[in-house]
This record gives C-alpha cells, structure tokens and sequence, in this order.
C-alpha cells in the first residue's frame, strides 16, 4: 500500500519511491514492506568483471517515422519554442527473460523492477541529499568508445557542448527554486558504460546547492518541483514538455520518472532510462536522446537505437 513520502521521511522510516515522468504519480513504500510489494532495486551496484550484455531483437520506428517527428522538433526550434529537447519512442523487442531475469541479470549502478510492470537498469544518477546539501548529476552526450579519440571528439564538439551546457544551466535553475547558493561541482566529465556490442562514453555534470534544515518535512514538493528532469526533458521545460506530448505520441509512464531511497538520514535517487515495459504481454524498450537546432537526423535515430540493450 502506497504511504506519503512526506511523513515517512519526516518520520525517519527508511522507504523507497517512484514516479511516472511528469510526477503526477507517486508511490512510496517502507522498505520492509517491498518484498510483499514484489518490488526489488539496486543502488551504487559494482558490475561484476565479467560482464555479457545481451542485446534483444527489435522492431524499432522506421528511420522515416523518426524523420517526421524530427522535422516537426526542428520547426520548434526555428520557432523558439525550445532550444533542447529530449525525444523519445518505444521500440518493441524480443527476449527470452522475464523481468525478474533481466532485473537480475542487468549490471547498473541504479537498478529497479515494479512487479511485471517494468525493469530498468540506470547509468543516470538523479539527486542526491546528504545532511542539508542537494546534488544533481545531469548526463548529456553520448559517443560510441571504439571511435578515435572519441573522449577528445565529444568534449570539443560544438554541438554537444551547447546542449550539455544548456542542461546544466536547466537543472541549476531548478535547484534553484528549492535550495540556495547553487555551484557547478565539475563541469562535463566523462562515464563509460558497456552496451554488448559496443561501449558508449557518456557526458556528466555535478551541481550543487543548499536545502532548509526542514527538508525532510518537504520531500514531497521539494521532489515535483524538480520533475520531470532536465536531462530527458529539455529547455524550457513548461514549452517543450508541450512539444514532447505532441511529437512523441505516446506515454512515457514510468519511463523518465525518478526513483530513490531514504536511508533514515540521507535521500539518493536516480532517472528511470534504459527501461523495459511490459504491456500486454509483449516488451517494449523505450529510448532516445536530446534534440538541438545542430543535431543530425541520422545520428540521432542511431543513438535511440545504440541504447536498446541489456549491461
């Protein structure tokens, strides 16, 4: 039965809770009830040496569905209606594991499975709070690994550099509706992660900012405030979140919502992305990327699709 994360983190009780993307669904649990939820997750997991991800076979959006929806996302922008914006699709897959399988199989450092519901297997961090501090870790660039120089190439580009930047300056104007004396920790630093068929390097940032001593009291309105993230949402939010429900056509869900924990001290919480969903029986992952006014229809149709796979 769901709880109000208000009063269990005000009270102490060490809890977990989930969101859909938007924030408009909610769901908190103490953690001794989660086993009865047949709700399992994973946090700071160390992936074993050994390491065989498993890519599915898919049925992805044809590259011309996905050429329309690009074009109808670089109206906008010519229109500036939003500058970046994250677009998304479900891509229906095959694979002979359930979601307690893949939920135990997956290697992430943040890993969650609702029921039959869904599963994913996290490289992005969300916010952290440890005593009155709140950090956030927006990831923004991705670049497959095997490519020369491929840290040096995604650093200087141009293009990558302006929706990276674009994202940090979002999620420090949106600490900064709830915290104060926001810092840029570390500017653009670089996460590999292994796909299967290839490794991907991955862009971060650290912000940082400054909570009321009653936070505990507030997590809930602290928390929707923030939603949906930055990083798979875009700039400006209220506009582009408009674009995405038209554009896209479909519903994130839980996709793109948040998930964390709360240790009876401290609160640590991650982006629900590399997800799979069960819905009617059948799988779908769903998977994208950031849009700007320099993206590369191509490029970016790849990149939804390099991000189909189980670590």
């Amino acid at each position: 039965m769901d709880h109000s994360l208000n009063s269990l983190v005000a009270s102490g009780v060490p809890c977990f809770f989930y969101t859909n993307f938007t924030g408009t669904s909610l769901h908190a649990y103490p953690l001794k009830d989660l086993q009865n939820e047949d709700i399992e997750y994973s946090f700071n997991a160390h992936p074993h040496e050994e390491n065989n991800p498993h890519k599915p076979s898919i049925t992805p959006l044809s590259f011309e569905e996905y050429q329309i929806k690009f074009e109808k996302i670089q109206e906008h922008i010519r229109s500036g209606n939003t500058y970046l914006i994250n677009l998304t699709q479900p891509t229906p897959i095959d694979s002979p594991y359930t979601l307690q399988e893949i939920y135990t199989m997956a290697h992430a450092p943040y890993k969650l499975r609702v029921k039959e519901q869904f599963v994913c297997f996290s490289p992005e961090a969300f916010i952290t709070i440890e005593d009155n501090t709140i950090h956030t870790y927006p990831m923004k660039g991705t670049i497959d690994a095997s490519l020369p120089n491929a840290i040096e190439t995604i650093l200087s580009d141009p293009k990558e550099f302006a929706e990276h930047t674009m994202i940090v300056d979002l999620l420090r104007n949106d600490l900064g509706i709830i915290a104060s004396n926001i810092k840029v920790e570390k500017f653009r630093y670089i996460t590999t992660i292994d796909t299967g068929e290839k490794k991907l390097h991955q862009v971060s940032s650290h912000i940082s900012g400054v909570l009321e001593s009653n936070w505990k009291e507030n997590i809930e309105a602290l928390i929707l405030a923030l939603l949906p993230a930055g990083s798979i949402s875009g700039t400006p939010k209220q506009k582009t979140l408009h674009i995405i429900q038209e554009v896209e056509e479909y519903d994130r869900g839980y996709f793109t919502g948040i998930f964390g924990h709360f240790d009876g001290k401290n609160l640590h919480s991650a982006v629900a992305i590399r997800y799979i969903e069960n819905i009617d029986g059948k799988l779908v992952y769903k998977s994208g990327g950031g849009i700007t006014s320099d993206s590369i229809c191509q490029s970016e149709y790849k990149e939804m699709i390099d991000k189909i796979y189980i670590p």
